[in-house]
């Protein structure tokens, strides 16, 4: 008897993860978006397991490309504040999860902004990670990966810059000298090239990492 139902869960378990695998059915499928950037001062994402590209727009617009099917898809909306936010939404059946995750490609979200007209930038993503190009905001940007690395070029603020990781690492360069910076660091399983808090400085530059390492230069 005991045989039999262990074949029996087998069996079922076997079925459920071929379910999981196949996803054929429904294919991702390029979706862009584009928004005009006078209507647009903020722009926030806030993603799961996806990773985040940003780079400078070639026609002074937003553009955002990415890719979805009826399962894993994005609620993107413009508030009366003019804040463009970008989601994660899923339709999934717990059987949804067994089985290989999707294609790099289809994991990926493509992010162009003009440089220094938006205000802010807020990125968040899981087990992925964030690179953007150089680029400047007029004001603060904040950007954080639980279980990915965050690189990036050039970046220039005239608030404030906030960067946090966990098991990951943190690596690029700010416009701007050490003294223009007020800095805090927080640091675990992990090495820094910043000091763990310095008070003097126009700007606020705020970085965490957790079981990765920090590496950031300053370049006037």
């Amino acid at each position: 008897m005991k045989k039999i139902i262990s074949l029996a869960l087998c069996f079922i378990m076997g079925s459920i993860v071929l379910a999981g695998c196949s996803d054929d059915s429904d294919p991702f499928v390029q979706k862009d978006y584009t928004a005009d950037v006078s209507q647009i001062e903020q722009i926030i994402i806030d993603v799961r397991d996806r990773e985040i590209e940003v780079s400078l727009s070639e026609d002074e617009q937003i553009h955002i490309k990415y890719h979805e099917n009826s399962k894993e898809y994005y609620d993107i909306s413009v508030s009366e504040e003019n804040v463009l936010t970008v989601t994660s939404a899923s339709n999934k059946d717990w059987t949804d999860y067994i089985g290989t995750k999707s294609s790099a490609e289809a994991r990926k979200i493509s992010l162009q902004i003009p440089d220094g007209l938006l205000e802010s930038l807020t990125l968040s993503t899981t087990n992925e990670d964030i690179t953007l190009s150089e680029l400047a905001v007029s004001g603060s940007m904040n950007i954080s990966s639980n279980g990915g690395n965050i690189a990036f070029g050039k970046l220039e603020v005239c608030s404030a810059l906030t960067l946090s990781v966990k098991n990951g690492n943190i690596s690029g360069a700010v416009t701007g000298g050490y003294d223009d910076f007020a800095i805090q660091t927080e640091i675990k399983k992990g090495e820094s090239n910043l000091p763990e808090s310095k008070e003097d400085g126009d700007k606020t530059l705020k970085v965490s990492a957790n079981n990765g390492d920090i590496n950031i230069e300053f370049v006037k």
